[in-house]
């Protein structure tokens, strides 16, 4: 039996001295997963994992606890932990779940938003454009994906609804590993900063239908091209991506 919960976790931002080894953790192994270093499907064995993070087995448990309750690792009965896999099915699911949620979320955020929202998505997209998206070994730069995860919290932040802008952010870091992927092998000439100052144009305007329009256009945009690289199946991951790729290249060149 796999268990895995699709809630996302509310992270104490000022824990008790006692949980604070257990909050790094959570936020360490949570990056290693969105950014590829823990593999997905892979199984995560608590002696290496105390060895990686130098954490004891508790904090390591309720690390562990607290992504599977946001989806990232799964619990296999008498089994143990593993990184949650990816596939095509659960892409799609993830993507069509977020197209609608950030439809309703931006949505009340344009009725109801005050001054105060509008003053966020400015700020937010003004450090989103400062840096580049590219680090020095030419990854993604960690850096800039925080804060292009702070820009589309703060579009969904005058929505006066905690639990709709929580689920935009479980739903927005679900995807950030398809992201990395796409960042690797997908990317072209594609002017994301672009694609972000449109829909703020658009949302600071209150033009609902152009705001959910361009929110979905930028979604689909990532998206569309994965859909051949992502597996069919979370037991083809090792390899199928890696042929798609392949075959890919071999159709449009190097």
């Amino acid at each position: 039996m796999v268990t895995s919960a699709l809630l996302p976790t509310w992270v104490d931002p000022n824990p008790a001295p006692g949980r604070t080894l257990a909050a790094k953790t959570f936020q360490r192994m949570r990056s290693d997963i969105l950014e590829g270093r823990l593999v997905p499907g892979s199984r995560l064995r608590f002696d290496k994992l105390r060895l990686r993070y130098s954490v004891a087995f508790s904090p390591l448990r309720e690390a562990l606890t607290k992504l599977a309750e946001e989806g990232f690792v799964v619990l296999e009965e008498h089994r143990g932990f593993i990184v949650a896999p990816v596939s095509r099915e659960r892409f799609i699911e993830i993507i069509r779940t977020r197209r609608e949620v950030d439809k309703l979320t931006i949505s009340l955020s344009i009725a109801h938003g005050k001054d105060d929202w509008e003053a966020r998505v400015r700020a937010s997209f003004a450090e989103l454009s400062a840096g580049p998206m590219t680090s020095s070994d030419r990854e993604m730069d960690p850096e800039w994906e925080r804060r292009h995860r702070a820009f589309h919290a703060s579009l969904h932040s005058g929505s006066g609804s905690p639990w709709l802008e929580r689920l935009c952010l479980l739903l927005f870091d679900q995807t950030a590993r398809y992201r990395w992927l796409w960042f690797k092998h997908l990317r072209g000439d594609r002017d994301v900063i672009a694609e972000h100052r449109e829909i703020m144009e658009a949302a600071l305007s209150r033009d609902v239908l152009a705001a959910t329009y361009l929110l979905r256009r930028h979604t689909d945009l990532l998206a569309n091209p994965l859909l051949e690289l992502v597996p069919a199946k979370a037991n083809e991951q090792n390899t199928e991506p890696k042929r798609r790729l392949s075959a890919r290249r071999k159709q449009n060149g190097p």
